[in-house]
């Protein structure tokens, strides 16, 4: 009988995290492709990174909703050869629609836990202003002619408006204070320079006016008010609740981390910023897929033995207000709780579908930095046709000083497990 040669699962280590500034489609990358965007987040990895020998990286796992023109031909080899790793350094792409990237760390993190990595580059890459969602895509008409699913599912605004429809006390007003709110919080983070240090400048080209620099986020509106917001239009339905202004925009940018087994962050003097202490995806109606983050994160507590009074921050996308806002309320969170996104979120500062999960992951390291009396943190989301992804980090920074975000239930015992990647050794 084959017997491993390893006794128990290893940990699994975010090094480190990147993204390049996001920008609105026809907007400030309006004619910057889809792969130098990706390459630009692989080049400033390695950069900052420099104890990390590029031969040692075994594996690059690249997302993209829309494979197709500058961001298909297997996006994770193409982008690793034009970043500069040795060309025996394999990449591949991966979809999983808007937790594309999040599915790319988990592949790979998994791979790294089992030994078959020890370093791995992962990450997403969207550019909707050239290649907008659903782009070439052929739905099976079995789809409505056997009513396997609702037709509002292939419209994610129209889903979002159905998830208003499933929470009444929901209201529009108060999607649109949840939307105003995370501009806010946005605005004072970029203020405090806490969004800057994991932004990779990039030099967009422009016909008519030249070369740019593109260091800051395009999305944010700093500007916004309930006014304002209450004023626009409800393009998916008559009278409607989900506007322009409470839900994430239509967005290019790329992300990227750094992921590695624990003994080789030790034997490479790498940063640790992370351990993985599980995820989770799981499936809804595809015609209510805002709700997705809920069973995800369900299934990611009970499979780490944590509940969720354990975490102590939550980086939640923004893809809608409301899908947010039915998370919270399924859980029992205030709307305006500060472990909620503290730097803001995609309604602020853009959605580029694959790339997102990468950004929640690397806002989540930079918290735990500040927050060492943060044991667990997570990163969820909604997955267009209908699902959830859920990611669950523990500190390494944790000094065990914490009042509620202590672990103060069976999780400790739980997270100690021999064989539960991530879990306090």
């Amino acid at each position: 009988m084959f017997q491993s040669a390893r006794d128990s699962v290893r940990d699994v280590v975010f090094v480190d995290g990147v993204r390049t500034p996001f920008g609105k489609a026809k907007g400030v990358y309006s004619e910057t492709r889809a792969d130098d965007l990706i390459v630009k987040v692989i080049r400033e990895l390695l950069r900052r990174n420099p104890a990390l020998p590029a031969e040692r990286i075994d594996d690059v796992a690249i997302a993209a909703t829309t494979q197709t023109g500058d961001q298909g031909l297997t996006i994770g080899r193409v982008a690793g050869i034009l970043a500069g790793l040795p060309q025996s350094v394999p990449g591949y792409a991966i979809d999983r629609m808007c937790a594309g990237a999040v599915t790319a760390v988990t592949t790979t993190a998994s791979a790294i836990a089992v030994g078959a990595y020890d370093v791995a580059i992962a990450g997403g890459v969207e550019h909707m202003g050239r290649h907008p969602m659903g782009e070439g895509a052929d739905p099976n008409p079995r789809f409505v002619s056997e009513k396997l699913i609702d037709t509002s599912a292939l419209v994610m605004g129209q889903t979002a408006e159905n998830v208003h429809d499933r929470y009444p006390t929901i209201t529009r007003e108060r999607a649109d204070a949840y939307a105003l709110a995370s501009q806010r919080k946005v605005a004072k983070a970029y203020a405090d320079g806490l969004i800057q240090p994991d932004l990779a400048p990039v030099a967009a080209r422009h016909t008519e006016s030249g070369w740019e620099l593109v260091t800051t986020d395009e999305p944010p509106r700093p500007d916004t008010t309930l006014e304002g917001l209450a004023g626009l239009k409800t393009p998916f339905r008559p009278h409607g609740r989900v506007t322009a202004g409470n839900a994430a925009g239509i967005n290019d940018g790329a992300t990227g981390c750094i992921l590695a087994a624990g003994e080789v962050v030790e034997e490479l003097g790498l940063t640790a910023k992370m351990r993985l202490a599980g995820f989770g995806f799981a499936g809804v109606e595809p015609h209510v897929m805002g709700l997705g983050p809920i069973p995800s994160t369900e299934k990611a507590l009970a499979r780490t033995g944590l509940s969720i009074d354990d975490i102590g921050l939550f980086e939640l996308n923004e893809a809608f207000a409301v899908q947010v806002l039915a998370f919270l309320d399924h859980f029992g969170i205030a709307d305006d709780d500060p472990r909620v996104n503290p730097f803001g979120g995609a309604i602020a500062l853009g959605h580029p579908l694959a790339s997102s999960g990468v950004r929640l992951m690397t806002q989540l390291a930079r918290h735990f930095a500040d927050r060492p009396d943060v044991r667990y943190g997570l990163t969820a989301m909604c997955v267009g046709f209908g699902m959830g992804a859920t990611t669950i980090w523990e500190n390494p920074h944790f000094t065990g000083n914490a009042g509620a975000t202590s672990g103060r239930s069976a999780a400790s015992t739980a997270a100690r497990t021999p064989g539960r990647t991530g879990g306090a050794r």
